[in-house]
């Protein structure tokens, strides 16, 4: 997408990183997508026997380079797990693929980063308990079907009640919001949601899917949120994290404005604010 190319340029002009922090992910390996992909999947994916309808599912066909770019992306969303547990925050410019299910993609994701990331945090004893808080406009289905049953990883969706997907899955903590719903129903749902899943969750690791989506110029969204109310979201999601002692990994999720210039701006603001805070 036109965004993540738009987005890293922005990043990478606008000196709130240094050049070598915009580092380029090594691919996810077999073993990291196993933990939360089967293998027969995996194996289909990667030569390129997908059908006709699990392409279609996906909403994109397949190529060599659709596989490379998916297990970047979750390589990526790895790397910043590791560099978050380091320095605090950190973030992929991508990522947030949350509708891939274990045994097939939908909904533009063919593996899903964020149990991939998590699972691997865990393989590699850096953690034991990590809280997934998806405030991207549609649920994480894939994540919350995924991570169902494992007590050690807690699934946490903000989204719109009647947005795709149309049979959501049950996640730890779900908070539906009506079409329409604006700044102030949007952060005070989110504001109870995130005090609950933090106390409940008892995380070590924070993954935030920082959604563009409830943009209220969105194509896709149904909601009602600025910019600044975003803004805001994404400042309290961060300073919640912090104030729990949880370094947080950041990824873009979905954003689909009718100017891309916008989904662009929200991104970008979602980058400066975890940077000031790491320089604060």
């Amino acid at each position: 997408m036109q965004k993540y190319a738009l987005l890293r340029e922005r990043v990478a002009s606008s000196g709130i990183v240094a050049p070598a922090a915009l580092a380029i992910p090594e691919p996810a390996s077999d073993a990291d997508l196993g933990r939360a992909h089967n293998a027969h999947y995996l194996a289909r994916v990667q030569a390129g026997a997908l059908t006709a309808q699990e392409v279609r599912r996906i909403g994109f066909p397949w190529s060599p380079g659709m596989v490379e770019r998916s297990r970047r992306s979750s390589g990526a969303t790895m790397a910043a797990c590791r560099a978050a547990l380091r320095d605090g925050f950190a973030a992929n410019l991508a990522g947030g693929t949350h509708h891939a299910y274990a045994d097939h993609g939908e909904g533009y994701c063919v593996f899903n980063d964020s149990a991939v990331a998590a699972r691997a945090m865990q393989a590699e004893g850096r953690v034991r308990r990590v809280v997934i808080i998806d405030c991207d406009v549609h649920q994480g289905n894939g994540t919350a079907a995924i991570l169902a049953g494992d007590p050690t990883i807690y699934t946490f969706s903000i989204h719109g009640a009647k947005n795709f997907p149309f049979h959501k899955e049950t996640s730890d903590l779900d908070l539906a919001l009506e079409d329409g719903a604006g700044d102030t129903e949007y952060l005070a749902a989110l504001d109870a949601g995130l005090c609950q899943a933090l106390e409940e969750s008892q995380a070590e690791l924070a993954i935030y899917l920082a959604g563009s989506d409830p943009f209220e110029d969105d194509k896709l969204g149904r909601l009602k949120v600025s910019k600044a109310g975003l803004a805001a979201r994404d400042r309290m999601v961060l300073e919640y994290c912090r104030g729990a002692g949880l370094p947080v990994a950041i990824t873009m999720a979905g954003g689909y404005a009718r100017n891309v210039a916008d989904t662009v701006d929200i991104h970008f603001e979602t980058v400066r604010q975890a940077c000031a805070l790491s320089a604060g």
